[in-house]
């Protein structure tokens, strides 16, 4: 049941990165703000091997696909290594797709190797913001 899980997002997850989108012209500063703080500080849970602080950015419908912080991890571990583990990340833009928000994020993983990061961003009733979603790109290698 996992593997159909993990299968499922993923192939969600690659639409809405190969969908691309518009720049998003109504993101206030306080929104953009929320989601590099939102995602700063899921990857420093991944880091730091917090479960239950990483499971907490995630959006409810994450949540229950994933109905546990060790079951979100090993998710984490085995399909996204790339923000799991690595050297450093950039935020870039954010994009509009339909509706949904879509923070860009340069990451270099521990091999060196470059990803773009699409994390889709979902606000919740009370007006927080959630992830609701993650597609990872590996940014082919440029020969000179």
């Amino acid at each position: 049941m996992f593997e159909r899980l993990t299968l499922a997002l993923c192939a969600v997850l690659a639409m809405v990165a190969l969908a691309g989108g518009a720049p998003a012209q109504s993101v206030s500063e306080a929104d953009a703000t929320s989601f590099r703080q939102i995602i700063s500080d899921q990857i420093a849970a991944f880091n730091a091997d917090d479960g239950p602080k990483a499971w907490s950015f995630a959006s409810p419908s994450i949540q229950q696909l994933f109905p546990t912080p060790e079951v979100f991890m090993s998710m984490v571990r085995q399909g996204y290594q790339p923000v799991y583990r690595q050297k450093s990340f950039t935020f870039g833009e954010i994009t509009d797709n339909d509706g949904r928000l879509i923070q860009h994020v340069t990451i270099v993983d521990a091999n060196g190797k470059l990803w773009t990061a699409l994390y889709t961003m979902q606000k919740q009733p009370d007006g927080t913001w959630k992830i609701s979603g993650c597609a990872l790109v590996e940014v082919p290698a440029v020969s000179t």
